[in-house]
């Protein structure tokens, strides 16, 4: 057995992980970095960067057909087989060798392998050759293993193999018929991807479609699915699978109709990577989520194997918000906080602190990439009125913006403002249409900044672009006058 000792030992290499070890290895401490599958994680090779390339050439035809002058130029059908070839550079053919490169030129350590903490600051990993590394940090062990997707325990469908998203996205033959079980982002997204390829697309989702936002959204996702023509069953769910002899999935819905696809996709939800982390050694629930402070540091609840604030769980696996960007968002805070109290320099983990993940409560930034695009920000409506803010709900037809309408011909869209009526200030917003994701930041920061309404009177958008809408808000909610 080998054994090492560094300042930080970082569990799961994903971008979340990767930010860490920047910015902890940037503020001097010795890292090393474990990993027992590719560096660069699920986003990298199998979510957020594969599903993006397979859904973007759908969206640019869908763009060239809404202009006069350029529709005439689409002629046929998507090239499949390139789009997958275009995924399959952006995934580096799932090769992590740049990403190891990357690491080394940080001046942070790899080992590959499967790591488990066996006790205060202290990890085994396992190799792919059954060597054994022992690892003992200085003050800190961060857990960013991430998550997985979630199969329900529906009679026969584990027993069928269905995909997941990284099935999904890094398919290699599309199939003729996909039924998508779920009503989530990656339901919406993979719908509309498989529509763009040609394939019979079947979706089933308990309620309605992106049911965590404001319900427009859903609705014109579902309305776009459907012209597209995909069948998209609303409030029911799968009550049994099973495969036939020729391979097919039989499967039958909780209404009693049997329906048949040559795969399923199952896309209901995510569970934390923490199953065989050695969480039992320090008096943690196996498989559970950690639970974090705003530093990102796992409470100890009286657990005196925590005793020091040793451990750090950052991502999808503390369960405040899984987004990769937010995931980054808290792993620049932590790598920050942990070379801080390792050299003993001032921290600030109070509201908005350089060492807080403030933003994941009230300011998540999200993007759906389907058909239409929806962006959003902060609070919904019906969220911000259970916090008890007493809000004004301001909703405008994208459309009719005159940069919406160059844009686009007979562009549909719509966004919704959610003001604070007390603090005169924008709390949340959501963005339909198509191309609204570049749209997003200026509502971010606006919420983030605390930006108060009378100010953004001065925040002039350029003419013509789909950006005045926001003009259009502030006159919904009234323009400022001159105090006596």
């Amino acid at each position: 057995m080998t054994t090492r000792e560094y300042d930080l030992i970082i569990i799961g290499a994903g971008p979340v992980g990767e930010n860490v070890a920047d910015r902890a290895a940037s503020g001097g401490l010795s890292v090393v970095i474990v990993e027992a599958e590719l560096i660069g994680g699920e986003c990298s090779y199998w979510a957020c960067i594969p599903s993006k390339a397979i859904l973007r050439p759908g969206a640019a035809i869908t763009a060239a057909r809404r202009v006069g002058g350029a529709s005439a130029a689409v002629t046929g059908s998507i090239d499949v087989a390139a789009v997958l070839k275009r995924r399959d550079y952006w995934v580096s053919d799932w090769d992590d060798s740049g990403q190891v490169e990357w690491l080394q030129g940080i001046g942070v350590d790899l080992v590959r392998g499967h790591g488990r903490i066996t006790g205060p600051r202290a990890v085994s990993v396992t190799g792919p050759d059954g060597s054994v590394t022992a690892l003992t940090a200085r003050h800190a062990v961060v857990v960013s293993t991430g998550s997985a997707a979630l199969i329900p325990d529906i009679p026969g469908l584990a027993e069928i193999e269905p995909w997941t998203s990284r099935e999904a996205t890094g398919v290699q033959t599309v199939p003729k018929r996909l039924a998508i079980l779920g009503g989530g982002v990656v339901a919406a997204e993979m719908a509309t991807a498989y529509v763009s390829f040609g394939t019979e697309v079947t979706v089933i989702a308990r309620s309605g479609l992106l049911g965590g936002l404001d319900p427009f959204a859903g609705e014109a996702v579902v309305a776009a699915l459907r012209e597209g023509e995909a069948s998209v069953h609303l409030g029911r769910s799968i009550a049994s699978a099973s495969r036939n002899g020729s391979g097919e999935v039989e499967y039958v819905l909780d209404d009693g109709t049997a329906l048949v696809a040559d795969e399923i996709l199952v896309a209901t939800g995510r569970t934390p990577r923490s199953e065989d982390l050695g969480l039992e050694t320090i008096g943690l629930q196996v498989g559970g989520w950690l639970e974090v402070d705003e530093t990102l540091r796992v409470l100890a609840h009286g657990n005196p194997q925590l005793d020091g604030g040793w451990l750090y769980a950052v991502g999808d696996v503390n369960h405040r918000v899984l987004l990769t960007h937010q995931g980054k968002y808290q792993a620049r805070a932590a790598g920050d906080v942990i070379v801080a109290r390792a050299k003993g320099l001032a921290q600030d983990g109070g509201t908005w602190g350089v060492h807080a993940a403030t933003a994941d409560h009230r300011a998540v930034p999200s993007v759906v990439f389907s058909e239409p695009e929806v962006a959003s920000v902060g609070l919904t409506a019906d969220a911000a009125e259970k916090a008890g803010l007493r809000v004004k709900v301001l909703d405008y037809d994208l459309g009719t913006v005159s940069g919406a309408g160059l844009h686009a011909d007979d562009y549909t869209g719509q966004v919704r403002a959610i003001v604070d009526l007390d603090h005169e200030t924008i709390v949340g917003m959501t963005l339909l249409g198509p191309d609204v994701a570049e749209m997003l930041h200026a509502a971010t920061i606006a919420i983030v900044g605390e930006v108060p309404i009378p100010r953004l009177w001065h925040a002039v958008p350029a003419f013509p672009t789909m950006s005045e809408v926001w003009l259009r808000l502030l006159e919904a909610y009234g323009r400022p006058t001159a105090e006596d």
